[in-house]
Order: C-alpha cells, then structure tokens, then sequence
C-alpha cells in the first residue's frame, strides 16, 4: 500500500467520523441530505460483499466493517434517531436518476460479468453521483453549515488522493482499472466547484453556498 492510498483512506475514515459527531453532538441532522447516505450505504453494502468470499488483509476487511457499519449508523441517526431534525423539504434530489442509469451500466460496463463483479461495479460507479443529492441540498438551502463543509472537504480529498494512488500504481505496480479511475475522475470533477468555495470561503471564516 502506498501513502496516497493510505491518506486517502484515512480522509475518508475522517469524513465519516466529522459527519457522524456532527449529528451526535449537535443532536441535529440539519442540512445532511439522508439520501445521500442511503446512496453510500448501498454503496458499501454492494462493493464489499467479498468479506464472505475472500480475506486480504486484516486492514482490509476492518476498514470495509467500518464503512459499512458508519454508513448504516449514519442512516439510522437521520431517519430514526434525530427524524424530527431532517429537512426532507430540502431533501428532493429524485434518486432513481441515479440508481437506475448506473445499474443499466454496470450491466453493461464491466470487467466480468458475474454477480460480485457487476455489483462491483455498480457500487463504483454509485460512488461517483452519490454525493451529489447533498450538493442538491445546499443549492436548495443557499448554504451549509462549517462542519458540513469540512465533512464534504474530507470526502473530496479521499477521492482525490485516490487519483493520485491510482497513477502511483500505474507506473510503479503496472496496474491500471479503467472503470475505478474514470468514476473516480467523474467524482472528482464533481468537487472542484466545492473545492473553490472551500478554499476561497470557509478557511476565511466564511460561510459557503452554492450557486442554485
């Protein structure tokens, strides 16, 4: 493994830990888009049905338990625990222009065409839109709260350092995943605005919005 992928696991791990105290400590899921995290809960539950089929390391599989228990505790905060907090008003990103189109292309886009690999597949490819309901969310809203940004910061820095590890694999490993690197492009590009914004607004003490 190497450093760029170990960072970027570790933005990822810290996304959903900012995401998760947020919700806990402020007893409030105010401006996180539920949907976007029932995306990123079939997301985890779809790319990592492998721990019942092979074991790689004990790093591997404890980091795929955590997703995967993160993105289901981080659900059921929203839509059971703190439900009176959620503003499902905001929350109207239609989903199923998602789902729908990428399963159609997991079908049909794939390295083998068999059920773990098709859901594979499709939990990248997922991957790449699942955020953008939340982006949907803040243009709807005009604004996001700090800690939200800060989660949205990590999550797009995970991708990103991916990118970098991917290339990093490409001229050291020789390796090199065709599907894994255009949705992880896909995802990145869905950022750059946000990442503007971040850099220019919030590290100043500003609050963020996003043009609607």
């Amino acid at each position: 493994m190497n450093i760029f992928r170990l960072t970027g696991d570790l933005s990822h791990l810290a996304a959903i830990v900012i995401l998760l105290l947020k919700i806990w400590k402020t007893r409030s899921c105010a401006g996180i888009s539920g949907k976007s995290q029932l995306l990123f809960a079939l997301v985890f539950t779809t790319r990592y049905l492998d721990l019942f089929t092979s074991f790689i390391s004990l790093y591997n599989t404890s980091m795929k338990l955590i997703y995967i228990a993160c993105s289901y505790a981080t659900v059921y905060l929203i839509y059971m625990k703190f439900k009176a907090t959620y503003d499902g008003n905001h929350d109207t990103f239609r989903v199923e222009f998602l789902v729908v189109p990428v399963g159609g292309l997991s079908f049909l886009v794939n390295h083998d065409f068999s059920p773990l690999e098709i859901l594979w597949t499709f939990s990248i490819y997922l991957e790449s839109v699942a955020i953008l309901p939340q982006l949907f969310m803040i243009s709807k809203t005009g604004e996001a709260e700090t800690i939200t940004t800060h989660y949205l910061f990590f999550l797009g820095l995970y991708r990103a350092l991916y990118l970098v590890n991917w290339i990093w694999r490409f001229y050291f490993e020789g390796f090199f995943d065709l599907i894994a690197v255009v949705a992880g492009a896909v995802q990145t590009i869905l950022y750059c605005d946000f990442f503007y914004l971040y850099i220019t607004k919030v590290l100043k003490g500003k609050k963020l919005s996003l043009p609607a």
